[in-house]
């Protein structure tokens, strides 16, 4: 079994070829998703999570307040760095997992930090998805209801992604380019 990962920052379409990839039939490991779950389900993540950034981050009906651990995090640099030193194991853990139990020959992992959380020695392979930075303002501005200059921090905390990996492949999402050829052509490879 292979796993290969799909990367790119904020608003330059990972979803978007993860989306096509399901549609394709292969199995897609949303992170982001996985880490909510993860937060959510896990006991000993809940426990630390609590414990470094105290018990009101889960709710009263148990579940994780996203609004209250945002709060805490961003904006924090130290305490954003402990939110990862313990959501990010998990996640490499989880995907472990995943390729232990997962029968597919293909499994796709979609990661927005794969440089920042050094998930990088689990993959077979990676593929990188880019836009202009103009279309990826745009698009999570419109999304998200952010601001410009919201974007644009969000983009900038990301910037250590952004260096290249050896024998990465791109896929280029400008509005312009078709994307299901780019991707049937690395499927090939």
């Amino acid at each position: 079994m292979k796993l290969v990962a799909i990367i790119g920052g904020i608003g330059t379409g990972k979803s978007v070829v993860s989306r096509l990839l399901r549609v394709m039939g292969y199995r897609v490991y949303d992170s982001d998703s996985e880490a909510k779950r993860l937060m959510n389900e896990d006991l000993t993540l809940r426990k630390q999570l609590a414990g470094v950034f105290g018990d009101d981050i889960y709710g009263s009906d148990g579940r994780l307040n996203n609004a209250v651990l945002a709060g805490k995090v961003f904006g924090d640099p130290q305490a954003l760095s402990h939110l990862n030193a313990l959501v990010h194991p998990a996640i490499a853990h989880d995907i472990l997992r995943v390729k232990r139990v997962e029968s597919d020959e293909l499994i796709f992992v979609e990661t927005a930090l794969l440089r920042t959380a050094a998930l990088e020695p689990l993959f077979d392979g990676i593929w990188r998805v880019v836009a202009p930075e103009e279309i990826r303002i745009a698009r999570v501005m419109q999304r998200n209801g952010c601001t410009r200059e919201q974007v644009r921090q969000r983009i900038a905390a990301q910037a250590i992604e952004e260096s290249p990996f050896e024998g990465e492949q791109i896929i280029v999402n400008d509005g312009v380019t078709p994307i299901i050829p780019q991707v049937i052509e690395l499927l090939l490879k």
